[in-house]
């Protein structure tokens, strides 16, 4: 599915976003109407338009690298039931089919149960991107989505980074271990200032456990 040129020029003229640091989301001064703003991450800012429901554009911030190499992630995972989809591109940015979703981050904020076949779907389809010669990177709460009980996954930009990442490996351990024996049928909702210090618990973790090895 393609964006008419024309909107998608009058966009990419309009749209204002910025990059204030790698460390940090991008910052979106500028949204043109009718788009709307989904969502932003530290290279890049995702944008929908009310008259293409199934497809998002993810617009890098200039300056900012990855878009090259997100773009042949795409073209090696080509279409999959798991992850989006990529239909179009250019010059820092992407059009990719829009996932329908809540994050298991909310999941677990909002006491929605997370069944087992999410994390089961979840680890197939990272088997199936390193089968085509993938490196799943960056897989959390946040970027892996739950909808009618089936898991999938989005933000793909890191998976040809071949180096080590256990953030996946460790929700799934905590997941059978505490999740799913203590928390599952609850209806818990777990509040959000707690759940950003588990996370960034477990980033000075990781960051000391680096140190150390």
């Amino acid at each position: 599915m393609r964006i008419d040129q024309h909107i998608l020029l009058a966009f990419l003229q309009e749209v204002q976003v910025e990059s204030l640091s790698p460390d940090d989301p991008v910052v979106v001064h500028h949204t043109p109407y009718p788009w709307e703003l989904v969502g932003t991450g530290n290279y890049a800012a995702v944008f929908a338009h009310p008259d293409y429901p199934k497809v998002v554009i993810k617009l890098y911030a200039p300056g900012r690298p990855g878009a090259e190499q997100e773009i042949e992630v795409y073209r090696k995972l080509g279409e999959t039931r798991s992850f989006p989809i990529c239909y179009d591109y250019g010059e820092g940015y992407l059009v990719i089919s829009r996932m329908n979703g809540i994050p298991l981050f909310d999941c677990v904020r909002f006491g929605i149960p997370i069944p087992p076949q999410v994390i089961e779907d979840v680890e197939e389809a990272l088997e199936e991107a390193r089968r085509k010669g993938l490196f799943p990177h960056d897989v959390h709460g946040k970027n892996v989505l739950m909808d009618q009980g089936r898991g999938y996954l989005i933000d793909v930009s890191d998976y040809y980074v071949n180096d080590t990442d256990t953030k996946w490996r460790d929700l799934r351990k905590a997941y059978y271990k505490v999740y799913l024996p203590f928390i599952k049928d609850r209806g818990w909702k777990i509040p959000l200032w707690m759940l950003e210090v588990v996370r960034k618990g477990y980033r000075l973790y990781k960051k000391g456990k680096r140190l150390f090895t």
